[in-house]
């Protein structure tokens, strides 16, 4: 009999108080939020067959999605299929582009995977991905817990490499000191690199011709910023920061083009470009008709479908259509992001469910990519839209057993 999947694995919870004060002693101290559960005490197993894939699928797509950003690179027509604000244009075409792989050094996937096992990708966060304490800190202690094995380990080390490489000497983010989650992400972060860097508020800095300074009036020279690059056409002070970008006065980390991935227009790009039969291999496309949901800039689909803001983010602008192309489902929580940017449609995917004391969840798998390499597993579980409502979830890796 063929295992399942998932297998959820749930903690009783007599102890969660405990657990939940030891987890915010490590650093991940967002598990309960305004009296609600964040966290489910628990661990989802996935097959280790499935992880493999999963692995082994994420490192190939990487490879053409950075292809493809590279492909776009200065062609202003595909900016704008790609809803790339102009006001960063200039900065994406003087930056020099990272090497093969780079683009990007802190990004995470998300993937459905259904209950047989098949696994599609549904987008990629290769900007500002948050979920790294969760999936770092609080994964490997949960699964210990549970005497299960995580293959999340490795995440430490490699931001090290990452940011060894990047050299910030200044992390930001907004509202840093009240916003838990994201004050806390870029602090674990900063403390795996190993690295003297100041964590700042964005909302304190200043830029005067091309010069970023902090609210103590210190020069800063290169910043990770927790601050999505396409709100730099929209905020006041957006078009300042870009030009202290392209000036070289500032050099920010994830770099400038990491919004070429970060945009879901590019998973339009992929799909359209592989129905041309351009640009890719025989082998990449193997790998984008098996992994890869068609995605297209119009609604071309008769039903059964999703449409979602290219810069929607936590579930923000997800409208989802049943087979008869009526709505379904939209979701009413995160910001709806489609007033800003255009959409994408994306054929539906399954999700697998799991039970839980929150009742029967949705499952979303999320793969981080940190300097390149897929090393962490991080679960959602939620409806059939994973928003910012979502519960974490930790993942664990089983081995098959043996008949």
């Amino acid at each position: 009999m063929t295992e399942p999947v998932f297998q959820w694995l749930e903690h009783p919870g007599e102890d969660r108080a405990s657990r939940v004060e030891e987890l915010g002693r490590l650093g991940f101290a967002w598990a309960d939020l305004e009296d609600e559960e964040y966290w489910l005490d628990g661990v989802a197993v996935m097959r280790e067959d499935t992880y493999r894939e999963l692995e082994e699928a994420s490192s190939r797509l990487w490879a053409i999605l950075d292809k493809t950003a590279r492909y776009i690179h200065r062609r202003h027509d595909l900016y704008a299929l790609l809803a790339i604000p102009e006001v960063l244009w200039e900065m994406l075409d003087s930056a020099p582009l990272a090497p093969p792989g780079l683009i990007s050094r802190y990004a995470r996937f998300d993937f459905a995977i259904d209950e047989t096992g098949s696994i599609k990708l549904l987008e990629l966060n290769a900007d500002t991905p948050t979920g790294y304490v969760e999936a770092s800190i609080a994964t490997p202690w949960i699964c210990a817990q549970a005497g299960i094995p995580t293959v999340n380990g490795r995440m430490p080390e490699l931001v090290a490499a990452a940011w060894g490489e990047e050299r910030p000497d200044t992390a930001a983010c907004v509202n840093y000191g009240s916003h838990l989650e994201d004050s806390g992400t870029i602090e674990a972060l900063v403390r795996h690199s190993g690295l003297a860097i100041q964590c700042v508020d964005c909302l304190e800095l200043t830029i005067e011709d091309g010069t970023v300074r902090d609210g103590q009036g210190r020069v800063i020279h290169r910043m990770f910023a927790l601050y999505p690059k396409e709100w730099m056409a929209v905020d006041e002070g957006g078009d300042a920061l870009a030009y202290a970008v392209e000036t070289g006065q500032l050099t920010l980390f994830n770099p400038p083009h990491s919004i070429l991935l970060q945009s879901k227009g590019l998973m339009a790009a992929v799909w359209g470009m592989y129905e041309l039969g351009f640009l890719f291999s025989e082998e990449e496309r193997e790998t984008i008709a098996k992994y890869i949901l068609p995605t297209y800039n119009k609604p071309v689909f008769s039903g059964n479908f999703v449409s979602k803001s290219m810069f929607g983010r936590e579930g923000g602008s997800v409208r989802m259509y049943d087979e008869s192309g009526s709505l379904e489902l939209e979701d009413e929580d995160g910001f709806d992001s489609s007033v800003l940017f255009p959409s994408v449609y994306q054929k539906r995917a399954e999700l697998a469910r799991i039970h839980t004391s929150e009742g029967e969840l949705h499952l979303l798998t999320g793969m981080f990519m940190i300097n390149g390499r897929p090393c962490g597993l991080l679960g959602r579980g939620g409806g059939l839209i994973t928003g910012n409502t979502s519960h974490f979830i930790a993942m664990g890796v089983r081995a098959i057993a043996q008949e």
